[in-house]
């Protein structure tokens, strides 16, 4: 016989205090931390507990006693339930704030090495529809919010076309409009849910991975081209023509239009056939006249326009003047390696994923560039000193890695290598920080730049330059 859990209290007159890691705010009780998802600092609340550990505690807001004077009306009608975007009750520039506090506190608490001030965050132009690409989930089980649980209204149709639900794989809200990608996402998605549902297309059961309508993925670029995806989950091939058909006719301005036929059990699309339908089989990003292909499969910052901003922070740190070899390390589809490339005298990128590595050769070859090396394979493997042997020490280095940072082994290599100049790009600076504490041994930290890729969540990137010090 199971035993009976034991019910958390309810913590009254919680005052918030702080913003935390993962979009959650904080208070303190006890001499206890609770964290607390979508508070504000100068919040008192009433919080629901829903974990209690020995140190810590987590809950959510039942009542709302006294609202924090920094607290903004939320613009979009799905927050708090969607998962996304938790900071769009906090003011764009206080979000600023504690980005700016969040990169300070990982490199002081993790990294533990001599850091010059800060540079203030660079905050992003466009607070709304600044994404170009987003995906969205068919499911015949739409979830329900608690105002509709509780209404009298009758849910006969739970077809649903939209994002998945935090920690629920088989949900997905139906998003009516989102305000993450231009506009024409929302027309999209919505004119696609409706003439599925007209034509009695089945949306997909995530539970017995079947039904016709899957996924579909909208990517928007800088030059206002426009590539749809979509994912069938059943290969009824009239339905996928009339489909794609009435998609076409509806919206010309898309330049790329293509689908897959996906009958495995995850939405993975790495290894799947993507039919073009109509226009090109790819879309194209511009910077500084240089042009870069963005196929389905292709890796490219989401926010174009602050991409181009953390690629300047990253190009000026690397102080080029044209005589330098360059390293570009986790080089994706080498949208920096090519954007440095005409300030050096020869770049080498290397990166994990083989098709990232073919845009990257291709990306150099549609602009003429000729002084850059391309190699796929796992960074460990590849990057070796025998390699940095063979292709010569490099001058500078410009590092990218997931979220997870560099492997102890890159960071040896790197060790060895000794280039005069490292610029190390993150997108999590507590790993960026434990892998700073690891170069320590010959490099000192020489500027830190945070940069908001991602208004309205807790993500932000930071970029550190570091010099050789011997």
């Amino acid at each position: 016989m199971s035993r009976k859990r034991r019910e958390l209290p309810i913590v009254e007159n919680l005052e918030i205090t702080g913003i935390a890691a993962e979009g959650k705010s904080l208070g303190r009780w006890n001499e206890m931390v609770v964290f607390v998802p979508f508070g504000a600092p100068g919040d008192v609340v009433d919080v629901q507990l829903t974990k209690k550990r020995h140190s810590f505690a987590e809950g959510k807001i039942v009542k709302m006693h006294t609202s924090s004077p920094m607290r903004v009306e939320p613009f979009c009608e799905h927050y708090g339930v969607c998962g996304g975007c938790k900071f769009q009750h906090i003011p764009y520039e206080e979000q600023l704030k504690y980005k700016q506090q969040q990169v300070e506190d990982a490199l002081q608490r993790i990294a533990k090495v001599q850091l010059p001030a800060i540079n203030p965050i660079l905050g992003s132009a466009n607070t709304c529809f600044y994404r170009n690409k987003l995906e969205f989930t068919f499911s015949n089980k739409s979830w329900l919010t608690r105002e509709q649980l509780e209404s009298d209204e009758q849910f006969d149709d739970r077809n649903a076309l939209g994002f998945h639900i935090p920690n629920a794989f088989d949900k997905v809200l139906d998003i009516n409009k989102c305000w993450l990608q231009d506009d024409v996402s929302n027309q999209i998605r919505n004119y696609i849910r409706l003439h599925a549902k007209q034509q009695g297309y089945s949306f997909f059961d995530l539970r017995a991975n079947q039904g016709l309508m899957r996924t579909l993925m909208i990517r928007t670029s800088s030059t206002g081209e426009l590539m749809l995806v979509v994912v069938f989950g059943a290969n009824d091939q009239t339905a996928i023509n009339e489909m794609m058909q009435s998609i076409k006719e509806a919206f010309p301005q898309i330049t790329s239009l293509q689908y897959v036929v996906n009958l495995k059990c995850n939405d993975s699309l790495n290894d799947q056939e993507f039919v073009l339908f109509s226009g090109r089989d790819y879309i194209e990003e511009e910077m500084e006249g240089l042009k870069f292909r963005v196929g389905p499969k292709s890796f490219y910052q989401t926010n174009s326009a602050q991409a181009y901003e953390l690629y300047k922070v990253a190009r000026r740190m690397a102080r080029l003047k044209g005589d330098e070899l360059v390293y570009d390390l986790y080089t994706g589809t080498g949208t920096i390696a090519n954007f440095v490339a005409r300030q050096s005298r020869q770049v080498i990128g290397i990166e994990y994923v083989p098709e990232a590595i073919e845009d990257a050769k291709l990306n150099s070859r549609v602009n003429g560039i000729e002084n850059t090396l391309f190699y796929a394979g796992d960074m460990k493997d590849i990057l070796t000193d025998d390699f940095v042997q063979q292709h010569g020490c490099p001058d500078v280095m410009i590092i990218d890695p997931p979220r997870a940072g560099m492997h102890e082994d890159v960071v040896k290599v790197i060790l060895n290598a000794q280039p005069k100049r490292l610029v190390y790009v993150s997108c999590n600076p507590a790993t960026q920080a434990r892998d700073l504490a690891m170069l320590d041994e010959k490099y000192s930290v020489e500027e830190v730049q945070p940069v908001d890729m991602f208004p309205h969540t807790q993500h932000v990137e930071n970029v550190v330059a570091l010099q050789r010090r011997f």
